[in-house]
């Protein structure tokens, strides 16, 4: 009973976000409280919650400070090169842009954070996609899927979870495990590849206008429709020449010609005429947002990409800034403090040394208050969901039921079971219930049938690609939220996608022997 409820309750949680009837912290909270009451433990409701609470408040703790910090680090500048490098290599290229989306992403995920990961990503990248056009849950689809392969390293969690529970060496687990995990890699940069070109056939070619990046390298001023000023003081378009599939789009002040229709705004300002986007996100057609030319005002009221002489940069304190940061990711390998600790005080420390005065502290935390709201608020919404699962008894019932479903002949085969396993369970659940509740019991079977422990947590791993877009993952919630993008619309673009990256570096495994 409890294994039909459990899968029941996930499915009904999917469905609902996935057609948009409820928002995701609604459907985390109300209706694992109904299945709780319908298995007859209404009365237990309040000490599941409060105990799922207790288990993610860390994480809420690190989220919140961690959005502060690296908000704090993109207002002070110190990732304006990686953005001016980014734009240098994308060059408006579709292709160029997701690529580099995945590539940005594995390098910052070399961390082992997640959350630092999306914000990094993210800020980079965000004002780009919006500039061409492009369909943002392609980059947020990306950037999970390639932050996935990159967290099995060992100090990313689920290596070290594995290696806890089975009692092996860590080392012993994820070295054999690096092919495998670079051929999955490698399937995330072929997969961005071909998501780039079907962008690329959507909206067409790009070139950025020259004045977008000029000699001193500055970033991105303006997304969605703002114009910005060329050498000569005319006002340019978003995009310079744009050639979309239906016709040719000019800059503000000319004619705009997007999906066989023309439309000139009033002092010259490019109107968008028609064409839906992809996932709910990007124009398309080479269609361009309504925008006043030099106003910089965009469709999304005026968002500003990095802004090369925004009020909030510290030059002068650019390697300090830079310093700090390495000092932090080094703590946090190092694990020489609690996560949450290290990102309260590096933000405290960020802080008080970029602006020094109480106002300009206030202003630059306002400035971050909807995300940090929107991520805590997410994950202790989460709790319920995780708090009512595990103490019901629902979890385990469904995972006692996957395991009783494996069939005796298999049990030569454990590790493939176990890493086909992996996906739906640790999608499903948190890594905490599969590592240390799931896998030694898979383990424990295939010893019986003379396979190695060490395959067992080796293939565990392959699921991660998937697990990073999981509703029960804290992360997600900052890569959604700060892309603009609904969770539900980006379920549906990503699952397809990171299922079968987890599924080649697990036929990776097994071809190199390694599982």
């Amino acid at each position: 009973m409890l294994t039909v409820l459990g899968f029941a309750m996930i499915a009904t949680f999917l469905v609902l976000i996935m057609l948009k009837k409820m928002s995701p912290i609604a459907a985390l909270v109300l209706i694992p409280a109904l299945f709780c009451v319908a298995v007859g433990q209404g009365a237990q409701l309040g000490d599941y919650v409060i105990d799922g609470v207790g288990k993610l408040a860390p994480t809420a703790a690190m989220l919140m400070f961690a959005i502060v910090y690296f908000g704090v680090m993109i207002d002070v500048g110190l990732f304006d090169p990686i953005v001016r490098g980014i734009l240098r290599f994308c060059k408006a290229d579709p292709v160029r842009v997701v690529v580099g989306t995945a590539v940005l992403a594995a390098i910052v995920s070399l961390d082992g954070d997640g959350s630092t990961t999306f914000m990094i990503t993210v800020s980079a990248m965000y004002p780009l996609y919006k500039r061409l056009g492009m369909s943002l849950v392609v980059m947020t689809g990306v950037a999970a899927t390639a932050n996935g392969v990159m967290n099995t390293l060992p100090w990313g969690g689920p290596t070290a979870r594995a290696a806890t529970a089975l009692k092996l060496d860590a080392a012993d687990i994820f070295v054999p495990m690096i092919p495998a995990l670079g051929v999955g890699l490698l399937f995330v940069f072929v997969l961005a590849y071909v998501l780039g070109r079907r962008e690329r056939k959507r909206i067409g070619y790009l070139t950025l206008d020259e004045a977008l990046v000029p000699e001193s390298d500055a970033v991105l001023v303006t997304t969605g429709g703002g114009a910005t000023k060329g050498p000569g003081g005319a006002a340019k378009g978003a995009c310079g020449a744009t050639k979309g599939p239906g016709g040719a789009a000019k800059g503000a002040g000319g004619a705009s010609k997007s999906a066989g229709g023309t439309a000139k705004g009033p002092g010259g300002a490019a109107m968008a005429e028609g064409g839906d986007s992809d996932g709910g996100s990007g124009e398309r057609g080479g269609s361009l947002a309504t925008a006043t030319a030099g106003t910089g005002e965009g469709e999304d009221g005026g968002f500003q990409g990095l802004d090369p002489d925004r009020a909030t940069l510290r030059p002068r304190l650019y390697w300090f800034n830079a310093a700090l940061t390495v000092a932090l990711l080094a703590a946090m390998i190092l694990e020489l403090l609690p996560i949450p600790v290290l990102f309260l005080l590096g933000a405290a420390l960020a802080l008080t040394v970029n602006y020094p005065k109480m106002a300009e502290q206030k202003e630059r935390i306002a400035a971050h208050a909807d995300n940090v709201l929107n991520v805590a608020g997410m994950v202790f919404a989460a709790a319920v969901f995780t708090g009512v699962l595990t103490g019901t008894g629902m979890v385990k019932h469904m995972a006692d039921w996957l395991v009783g479903a494996i069939p005796e002949g298999m049990g030569p085969h454990m590790a493939l079971v176990t890493g086909v396993l992996s996906l739906p369970l640790t999608y499903f659940m948190s890594n905490d219930g599969f590592y240390f509740g799931v896998l030694p019991v898979l383990a424990e079977a295939g010893a019986a049938h003379g396979v190695s422990p060490l395959e067992i947590a080796r293939a565990s791993l392959a699921g991660q690609a998937l697990h990073m877009s999981s509703p029960l993952v804290p992360a997600v919630y900052v890569l959604v939220g700060m892309a603009k993008v609904e969770f539900g619309d980006h379920t549906r673009f990503t699952v397809k996608w990171a299922a079968l990256t987890s599924l080649v570096v697990l036929a990776a495994g097994i071809l190199f022997g390694i599982v």
